[in-house]
């Protein structure tokens, strides 16, 4: 599989005309698409390192992965889960690593609290079922918050200890739940979330240029953050995910007081992200080192529906309850005839859709609007990736969109 010469040179424009307006435009990018037997398709930067910098945007400068971390935690809970060492559907063994998740109460439309009925499992956690929210995407939560207020990327585990929005199991609503999987790692395995995944994940793939806490040489080239204000115009802002850029190398007992966020926490070069997803590809095995991360009957339960009985659940709109990280969204991934959706084991699973993917392709996003998508069937993946708040930024889904359905076309996929 390969694109050839003139298709590469029209998608690379594709991207340089996204970035050539500095002022409202994006203002810097990389995208990289891979193929099953893990060879890259493309692997492109363009614009510049961040609104207001001179710096041109490379494959070499690193991002904040966002809500993108949430699949390398679901690999590394599922690697677990084969080894018997944690199970899908046992909430005695998660309330009993996580005893903080026994005491939560679920909070009412009134404001009230009620005593929380069910265990919570990690098959919950995985997929957005415990009841577990984001202030920034559920006005209820954010009311509850108010006036102190949570911030989910405070680098403390205490922000992650807020109510629940329904019974555990009986709703879906996109929160912290990974984050507390990502816990029950921990305390499973005596490692930090960090330490597990490079050990167990990246080692294996050959990845160096991701990690929790970045050190010095991946601070130097990490992208900046954007905010784009409502009349389109870009600024620069400050990081969001301030504590592993700030906390000192050579302090161990300081690293060690930052929460590795499995929903959130990591840091990567585009490129080293899709030595993962190639992964996911070639059902469980890395195409490069042949080393086997999954079992590919593990790939195929991570890409089954495990929510079938809310086939609907993505068409609740989803407010701006933090306008300045987030747009108001109608729906998430709206297919044409509204056919049912699914929730796989930390990522959603689109019914095919308006660029020619196959049904059940894998894909999630990144708050600082980053867009990743995975194709088994197909065997193609790749990732758009921006530092622009607010979320659902138009004009990174726009050159996502265009650019996936490109490739499909020039594949005759």
């Amino acid at each position: 599989m390969s694109l050839n010469a003139q298709v590469h040179s029209n998608l690379c424009d594709i991207i340089d005309k996204a970035c050539e307006d500095q002022k409202s435009g994006i203002p810097g990018t990389t995208v990289v698409v891979v193929g099953k037997d893990g060879n890259e398709l493309l692997s492109h930067s363009a614009g510049n390192r961040g609104a207001g910098s001179n710096d041109p945007m490379t494959l070499d400068n690193i991002f904040w992965m966002a809500s993108c971390t949430k699949m390398l935690t679901g690999v590394a809970c599922m690697q677990l889960v084969e080894q018997g060492i944690l199970k899908l559907d046992d909430g005695e063994q998660i309330e009993g690593l996580c005893p903080e998740l026994k005491s939560l109460e679920v909070l009412q439309l009134d404001g009230s609290l009620e005593e929380k009925k069910h265990a919570i499992t990690l098959r919950m956690l995985l997929t957005h079922t415990a009841g577990f929210g984001y202030t920034f995407f559920n006005e209820r939560l954010r009311q509850w918050s108010h006036p102190v207020g949570v911030d989910e990327f405070s680098g403390r585990i205490e922000d992650m200890k807020t109510p629940l929005l329904f019974q555990p199991g009986e709703g879906w609503e996109y929160g912290v739940g990974i984050d507390w999987a990502g816990i029950a790692l921990e305390r499973a395995t005596g490692l930090t979330l960090n330490n597990y995944l490079q050990k167990n994940v990246f080692l294996p793939l050959g990845i160096k240029d991701m990690s929790m806490i970045p050190n010095h040489d991946m601070r130097q080239r990490l992208a900046y953050m954007n905010h784009r204000s409502p009349d389109g115009s870009l600024r620069p802002r400050d990081h969001l995910l301030r504590a592993p850029l700030v906390v000192d190398l050579d302090n161990d007992a300081e690293i060690a007081r930052v929460f590795n966020s499995g929903g959130a926490g990591m840091f990567a070069k585009p490129q080293e992200y899709c030595k993962v997803l190639a992964v996911l590809l070639n059902d469980g095995t890395c195409p490069r080192t042949g080393s086997r991360l999954l079992r590919k009957e593990t790939v195929d339960e991570m890409f089954s529906n495990q929510i079938p009985r809310f086939p609907d659940y993505s068409r609740q709109s989803i407010p701006d309850a933090k306008p300045d990280l987030t747009n108001p969204i109608s729906e998430l991934y709206p297919v044409s005839g509204n056919p049912p959706q699914g929730w796989g084991l930390t990522f959603m699973l689109s019914n095919g859709g308006p660029t020619g993917r196959s049904n059940s392709t894998g894909h999630w996003a990144g708050l600082p609007n980053l867009w990743w998508w995975a194709d088994r069937e197909k065997g193609i993946a790749g990732i758009v990736c921006t530092q622009i708040l607010p979320f659902a930024d138009s004009k990174v889904i726009g050159l996502w969109g265009t650019l996936e359905a490109e490739i499909y076309k020039a594949l005759a996929l």
